[in-house]
């Protein structure tokens, strides 16, 4: 009878180049299944022990409050707030075991009272926000952070009973930020979010959201990135209760709703964030140059401490179980994976996946993580965001993986930017565009994307300003003549259409981009004068009937509503023809054939034998006049012809034109 330790997972079978590394996978599960048996008690789940947020912070007690904090290195702990007076020797914290401390307040805290803790460590006096509050707010004259006692007379009421037993699949994803999603030069609101911008991602066909920047941040400019406030849902939009109508009204329209989760650092801010609540650098976070992260700034989890542990899956818990948010996107998995967080790093051996470098408390965290969401809503949906390509990283842990639904396909947006950037369009590789399209692990579900808000940020450029550039602030009218507009029109299309069908099994856009949107992302800051200018997002300029940007919004519905569905996510790609000269490149996928044109001046007779007998229309053309394309046929009409036992399909392109056929009698 084989051992433990002997067991062969089954990432071993499905990736034959991680059998060398079998010692790696099994410490990782004996690791895991460690920490399961360290973290629960006999009988208990993931979710019961996840329940911080059950048990710290403010709570109602009969004839009054409880409040709670962990912090092991305090001497004493006072509660503060303008229900008191701010009288620093009102409250006094009781301590408990284990470094826990407990205060009962007796009568009524206000709705809507601020609140601190004065926390007494190595001699000194200092305050913090709570740990666990859900509501942190900044005085606009001082610039200063408060917690809030959130406790309205009526609790918010859901309506989405009947979306939560049944998600959305597979996803298409539209990534947004609420306070740069409103026109107005300002921070929008959850409120205007749901009234204005819901809509339109419905109309465009959309299936899920992911929602950037909820995680209370002090810095605006920081894109959500470097959390303070782990249980807050951002103020600067509004309060918790239109949040959760936000994610409700989703719902009722079949909208899975993400969150941008941040548990691969924290903000280095002390008043206002975690860091040093106790007084030591290392209550959360590694101690020493350990916990910084040489790039980014901020403090960085030491994910082999229980308590850690504990707060960071409370955390996910509470997310879900508040706000009904139906997953995650995991932001810095790489980070997370690597004491060298993947900085200067080229992962081109699987070595540099398996050796002491990988952190194996970070792999334990991210397996308890995904067992954790899935324990709650087996329908929910995790992706990961790790651009180093660690093997298992979307299989199940029970199979040796990290246990994520999906990973991002961060390759693909890397080769069209590069591409655009060092490569004249004569020169595009076809084979290389297949390759970097379809290649990725086995078994692994993917998000496939062209461009994100990574590349829409200052100091990068979008697919259409390395495609237009300036032009693109003269001629965008449909009354202009610009060589360099249409092409830039004509592949802005074909690249999202074969990364839409190629690069995975779901799809991600950052909104905006799928019109074009002719501005980068400039947060507030000191060098532009503080401007909200390009903080936000002009959806005017793809609803005005004169400009080509609603040719892009129109093509890219298109795209979603014709192929959306299991229609082609899921199935496997067939290469049909790859002609590098021509720069013809046909494949099909399930019931439909993607016939591609790259060639910058030529039309193309592209003839190629079938996978399957069958009678082809076709059902979407980028040339379509619709999509600012001019509806060009370069010989005689398409046609279908057997000879023989060969099914030959012949199908007449102009330069630069895409066009997706569907089988006779398939869906």
């Amino acid at each position: 009878m084989a051992t433990k330790r002997e067991k062969n997972y089954k990432i071993l079978d499905i990736d034959p180049y991680i059998k060398p590394y079998a010692g790696d996978i099994r410490l990782r599960m004996d690791l895991y299944d460690q920490a399961k048996k360290r973290l629960l008690q006999k009988g208990q789940s993931l979710r019961d022990f996840a329940s911080g947020s059950l048990y710290y912070g403010f709570h109602r007690a009969k004839g009054g409050w409880t409040y709670r904090e962990w912090a092991p290195n305090a001497t004493a702990m006072h509660l503060i707030g303008d229900f008191n007076g701010w009288d620093r020797s009102a409250h006094p914290m009781t301590q408990l075991e284990d470094g826990d401390w407990e205060l009962f307040v007796p009568g009524e805290m206000p709705h809507g009272s601020l609140v601190k803790v004065q926390v007494t460590a190595d001699g000194r006096d200092f305050d913090r926000i709570p740990l666990y509050a859900n509501r942190v707010v900044q005085d606009p004259t001082t610039g200063a952070f408060d917690a809030v006692i959130w406790a309205p007379k009526r609790a918010y009421r859901w309506h989405d009973k009947e979306f939560l037993r049944k998600k959305t699949t597979p996803p298409l994803v539209y990534e947004c930020h609420i306070g740069m999603a409103t026109e107005e030069e300002g921070i929008g609101s959850y409120a205007q979010f749901t009234k204005n911008i819901l809509p339109r991602i419905q109309k465009e066909g959309y299936n899920t959201i992911q929602l950037m920047a909820i995680m209370e941040h002090p810095y605006y400019g920081s894109f959500g990135y470097q959390v303070s406030n782990f249980f807050a849902a951002s103020s600067k939009y509004g309060t918790p209760e239109e949040l959760k109508k936000l994610i409700d009204t989703a719902h009722s329209m079949g909208i899975t709703v993400l969150l941008d989760l941040i548990h691969s650092h924290a903000v280095r801010n002390t008043s206002e964030g975690i860091n040093c609540f106790d007084g030591t650098e290392y209550q959360f976070f590694h101690a020493g140059a350990k916990g910084d992260h040489p790039a980014w700034g901020t403090k960085l989890f030491d994910y082999g401490k229980d308590r850690v542990l504990h707060f960071l899956l409370s955390n996910i818990r509470y997310w879900m179980e508040e706000y009904h948010f139906d997953g995650f996107r995991f932001d810095g998995v790489t980070s997370m994976l690597y004491h060298h967080h993947g900085l200067g790093v080229a992962f081109d051996s699987y070595d540099k996946y398996f050796s002491m470098d990988t952190d194996v408390d970070a792999v334990t965290y991210l397996q308890l993580a995904n067992q954790l969401i899935h324990e709650i809503d087996p329908a929910a949906l995790t992706v990961a965001e790790d651009m180093s390509g660690m093997p298992g990283t979307a299989l199940p842990v029970r199979d040796g993986g990290l246990g994520f639904d999906y990973r991002l396909s961060m390759g693909v947006p890397d080769f069209w930017i590069n591409t655009l950037k060092t490569q004249r369009d004569e020169q595009w590789d076809m084979g290389r565009m297949w390759y970097e399209l379809t290649t990725r692990r086995p078994k692994e579900k993917n998000i496939g994307y062209c461009e994100s808000h990574d590349q829409a940020l200052v100091g990068d450029k979008t697919i259409i300003f390395w495609l237009a550039d300036q032009e693109m602030y003269w001629h965008m009218d449909k009354a202009s003549q610009s060589i360099v507009i249409d092409r830039a029109i004509a592949l802005h299309k074909m690249i999202r259409l074969v990364s839409f069908s190629l690069a995975g099994e779901g799809y991600l856009n950052f909104m905006g981009n799928e019109f074009g949107h002719p501005e980068w992302i400039d947060f507030p800051r000191e060098g532009n004068n503080w401007s909200y200018k390009y903080a936000r997002r002009q959806w005017s300029l793809a609803d005005n009937g004169l400009l080509r940007y609603g040719d892009l919004l129109a093509f890219d519905t298109a795209m979603l509503g014709t192929l959306s569905g299991n229609r082609i996510f899921g199935r496997p790609a067939q290469l049909c023809l790859l002609d590098q000269d021509r720069k013809l490149l046909c494949y099909q996928k399930g019931n439909y054939l993607f016939i591609c044109n790259f060639h910058p001046t030529q039309g193309q007779n592209a003839q190629f034998d079938l996978p399957a007998a069958g009678t082809y229309t076709q059902v979407l053309s980028t040339d379509d006049v619709r999509f600012g394309g001019f509806d060009e046929l370069c010989g005689p009409a398409p046609q279908t012809a057997t000879q023989g036992e060969n099914n030959t399909l012949q199908w007449v392109l102009p330069p630069r034109t895409a066009v997706v056929l569907r089988k006779k009698g398939g869906r």
